[in-house]
């Protein structure tokens, strides 16, 4: 729960905050409740000076650590305190959890893994905070609780995160969250017995999980232990692959690549479902280009060899099958292309070498050679697996998914049949099987598992029974152009039928970064407004993979720009469409998110009529100074390169706030156990947004306590964080929810 107004109280008397009644709310809003005033924020006299520009920065008090800093703790306090208040006076928000609740009420359902022919699966039903995790020892067992998480903790706050069976199915590693952070501890239970081992794993991130043969250890990656206090926000380096052999300490565990001369590099292991291959992946940033490392996992000692060199393109690896492994490239295919190749014939091949004399001549050397098996293709791959004899590919189309299968030479073998428009996630299987799964969910329907042996249908292998009815609620796409004529892809949700004729409501979301790509799934916040009567619309921007690297290309680094174009061109069409009035549109973004929507209100605080922006990365000059910040500069840039820092400082949303500019009802999200976008961010950038004249309506932040940046929520946190926040919108665009 989030720091409580009794606390807020007992912290007022602090110097860092006091009241100001310059900032007071409307006096419409103040017939029904006490005046909004904002807690003053105190400013330091900081200065930063780069490439002849003076940054003032008045808030670099609230970067500290609020479980640190007595005087932080005391804002976030006062703040929380103001945002409750002005929360109370609000209608809808009990009818909205209501709604939430009862949207909830389902069996949330993970695709199952097979091993030693046991069925492992993930399942949360209505009303319980966290997934528990089952087992059946067959296909028609009864199933069995193996680990529930509600016995961790008493709020509801530690959550299972990843977990990885042993190849026979005996044993299990699994991860513990705790509050929301990405740290992990990694424990290992017996399956037969529930039994659980004493070995543990500390200071773990950012890690894949893969069982090493005879269930003799089992791989993972982590970071050095921080210093005392600084675990939350000092930067994250020298990740290193270690296997931990069972039922030895942790240090005992042996260090299998690690790069200390490259200390910025970051390296997950994955192990070929046959337990030929070590397969490392390692990466400098979140842009998609790998470096690939192998270990022969029978070897009498570990060798590292370099598959790939050169941070020059994506490899992401489908399986292995013998000495023939399979990967996903990006290398001379934008929209991506499958390839192998057999680590048992290796090619010579004319390379440019140093000869005599330091003169530069041709010379022999052995190499990999890759050959394609699928082609590039007009949708853009997101995932593949090996399924028995078939390669299973999962395409986004339009941003939609799509399955076709090939035979192992690339021979197409023909499609398997999806219900409609929607995601297909989860998608796993084993050469060794020729059965696999997968989940398929839209806007309007949660994920059913389905179960497939080939071309053709699919079997449905769980299905949830919904708490609403799917079939009135309408999904649509649109194609709408951006400020320079590139168009762009949107899908409406809205009730059937629901009178547009002079606009609804509408929540417009987006994100457009990392590569990542935003396809139709459910969620029970956003089916809770569409069921109040309002519009959810969500834009495919550029910045996301939904068609390829181009498109990434199209919205990162000086490109970033098109990332907003995109999102106020689509305010726009909602506008000039009928679909929303002009005083009805809210937007809302999750962290690269957040920084959408800061940076869309400083640039047209008129379009919008309110905003939540929720973790989002707000100081762009700074943000790659704090944990995992460092990994974020392939999409924004590097602050201490001129022409870098001079386009961040174009958008950067802390420093671009307009005064004497009215800006639309904005309410910012953060929590204090957010070790990814440090909640610093939005401190910052609320504490000025109140300082400065922005106008009448509100602009709040929402601090939860014991969570993160968004993983591992409890359900009934989720609901609590949801009805605050979509009844602040609703109330400012008139979204009217009935009880």
């Amino acid at each position: 729960m989030r720091i409580t107004s009794i606390l807020a109280m007992a912290l007022a008397t602090s110097a860092a905050v006091t009241a100001n009644p310059a900032h007071a709310q409307t006096e419409e809003k103040a017939k029904d409740a006490e005046a909004l005033i904002y807690p003053e924020t105190k400013t330091v006299d900081v200065v930063d000076e780069q490439f002849d520009e003076k940054i003032p920065d008045p808030y670099r008090w609230l970067e500290n650590d609020v479980r640190e800093d007595a005087d932080v703790a005391a804002w976030v306090a006062a703040q929380n305190a103001v945002t409750d208040s002005y929360l109370e006076t609000l209608q809808g928000r009990e009818a909205l959890a209501a709604s939430m609740t009862k949207l909830f009420d389902y069996d949330q359902l993970d695709v199952p893994v097979e091993a030693g022919g046991k069925f492992f699966y993930e399942r949360k039903s209505g009303g319980q905070n966290q997934a528990i995790l089952y087992v059946r020892d067959g296909q028609d067992s009864e199933e069995r609780v193996l680990i529930d998480p509600a016995e961790w903790s008493e709020d509801g706050a530690t959550a299972l995160a990843e977990w990885k069976p042993s190849e026979d199915g005996s044993l299990l590693v699994y991860a513990v969250q705790d509050g929301g952070s990405d740290w992990r501890t990694l424990k290992v239970i017996d399956v037969v017995t529930g039994e659980e081992k004493p070995d543990t794993v500390e200071w773990v991130k950012f890690s894949n999980l893969a069982w090493m043969p005879a269930n003799s250890g089992f791989l993972y990656s982590r970071f050095p232990e921080p210093k005392e206090g600084e675990a939350f926000q000092s930067l994250n380096k020298d990740h290193t692959v270690y296997m931990h052999v069972l039922g030895q300490k942790q240090s005992s565990d042996i260090k299998v690549y690690a790069t200390p001369e490259k200390p910025e590099l970051s390296h997950t292991a994955e192990v070929t479902s046959d337990k030929e291959w070590v397969v490392i992946t390692s990466s400098s940033g979140t842009d998609d280009r790998y470096e690939i490392t192998l270990v022969k996992v029978d070897a009498n000692e570990i060798e590292p060899s370099k598959l790939v060199e050169g941070f020059d393109n994506s490899w992401s690896l489908i399986d292995g099958v013998g000495d023939t492994l399979y990967f996903t490239t990006n290398k001379d295919a934008k929209r991506l292309r499958i390839v192998k190749t057999d680590l048992s014939k290796p090619e010579n091949r004319d390379v440019m070498c140093d000869g005599p004399d330091s003169e530069t001549t041709t010379c022999g050397r052995m190499e990999y050679v890759w050959r394609e098996v699928v082609p590039e293709h007009m949708a853009t791959i997101d995932n593949a697996a090996i399924v028995g004899n078939l390669l299973v590919v999962d395409y986004i189309d339009d941003a939609k998914s799509r399955l076709e299968t090939f035979a192992l030479d690339g021979t197409p073998k023909g499609l398997i049949d999806l219900p409609g428009l929607g995601t297909v996630g989860g998608l796993n299987g084993s050469a060794k099987s020729d059965k696999g799964y997968f989940a398929f969910g839209s806007f309007n329907q949660p994920d059913t598992i389905y179960s497939f042996s080939g071309v053709g249908s699919a079997e449905i292998w769980a299905k949830p029974d919904l708490p609403f009815d799917s079939d009135a609620i309408e999904v649509t796409q649109r194609f709408y152009e951006s400020k320079d004529g590139t168009k762009i892809p949107m899908f409406l949700v809205h009730k059937k039928g629901l009178d547009l004729s002079e606009g609804a409501p509408t929540l417009l979301y987006g994100y457009g970064g990392f590569n990542i790509s935003v396809l139709p799934v459910y969620s029970a916040p956003k089916m809770a407004w569409v069921q109040a009567g309002g519009v959810y619309a969500s834009a495919n921007l550029r910045g996301g993979g939904e068609y390829g690297k181009e498109w990434h290309d199209g919205g990162r680094l000086q490109n970033k720009q098109n990332v907003f174009d995109d999102f106020i061109a689509a305010g726009e069409y909602l506008i000039a469409e009928g679909i929303t009035a002009k005083d009805g549109l809210a937007i809302e973004g999750r962290s690269n998110g957040g920084l959408l929507v800061g940076a869309v209100m400083n640039q047209r605080p008129d379009l919008f009529t309110a905003g939540h922006a929720a973790v989002g990365v707000m100081d762009m000059l700074r943000f790659d100074r704090f944990t995992a910040g460092r990994y974020w500069v392939d999409d924004y840039g590097y602050p201490n390169k001129e022409a870098d820092f001079r386009k961040l400082l174009t958008y950067s949303p802390y420093h671009n706030i307009a005064d004497r500019t009215d800006y639309p009802a904005l309410m910012v999200s953060t929590a204090d156990t957010d070790d990814r976008v440090v909640p610093g961010h939005s401190f910052k950038y609320t504490a000025r947004l109140q300082a400065l004249n922005t106008g009448d309506k509100p602009h709040l932040i929402r601090i939860e306590t014991r969570a993160g940046h968004g993983s591992g929520k409890p359900t009934d946190k989720l609901i609590e964080e949801y009805s605050d926040i979509y009844g602040f919108m609703a109330d400012a665009i008139g979204l009217e929810i009935g009880e």
